[in-house]
């Protein structure tokens, strides 16, 4: 098999990061990028390769304005009090993760691309297992969406906010009742320079061989990212 470029291909999977202030509102996104990173999402394995997937690409103000202010509506009521205890506590990393939560909230509108996934709208008692292979399906491909556009310059982050509002945005873009919005991805460059490594747990902390670690303990905090 020819090899691939390690260094490269690390790099990239070490540095793509959740963008969100460094999203550059001004410069417009070319349809061409998007088109070529989706068509590399669509080679991500996917369940029984049913490739039962939608991918709605929103380039229109208007409804990127409408899609920004659900979003907003969904921060304000809930990112706005958590930030405030966050900094009440002293905990700068939140803090800053709240911050940039927010930032996004108040500006998705600007941003040059947004793109919707969508998947068959699971039933409502579905299970544990079932709910895990569905979206199992798609989150590769989200990924590699994700890599993709990084690769090319471009800058994403993967959110669920506005599926508070989920009807309201189906009517916007006329999505069918049998369908769900999987998440939300915001596209465009990245600006100020090139992306880090984030600072994660040592692995031996977070991995055990052949079970679970007794040393773990039975929960994990509660903390939103």
């Amino acid at each position: 098999m020819t090899p691939f470029d390690l260094e490269q291909i690390d790099r990239l999977l070490l540095t793509t990061r959740a963008v969100r202030k460094r999203l550059d509102l001004e410069r417009p996104v070319e349809s061409e990028p998007v088109l070529d990173c989706l068509r590399i999402a669509l080679q991500a394995p996917t369940g029984l390769n049913a490739q039962d997937w939608r991918w709605i690409v929103i380039r229109d103000a208007e409804k990127r304005r409408a899609i920004g202010d659900c979003f907003a509506r969904a921060g304000d009521s809930y990112f706005a009090g958590v930030l405030e205890a966050a900094r009440e506590s002293g905990d700068a990393r939140q803090v800053r993760v709240y911050e940039s939560i927010l930032y996004l909230a108040n500006h998705l509108g600007e941003v040059p691309v947004l793109v919707i996934p969508c998947m068959k709208r699971l039933p409502g008692d579905a299970s544990d297992a079932l709910a895990s292979s569905h979206y199992g399906s798609i989150y590769p491909a989200v990924w590699s969406f994700q890599l993709a556009l990084h690769s090319r310059g471009l800058g994403s982050t993967l959110t669920t906010l506005h599926l508070i509002f989920e009807q309201e945005c189906a009517k916007l873009l006329q999505i069918p009742d049998g369908f769900t919005q999987v998440c939300l991805l915001p596209v465009a460059h990245i600006k100020g320079g090139d992306l880090r490594q984030a600072p994660r747990r040592p692995l031996e902390e977070v991995m055990s061989w052949d079970g679970w670690d007794p040393r773990w303990p039975n929960t994990l905090p509660d903390q939103t990212s």
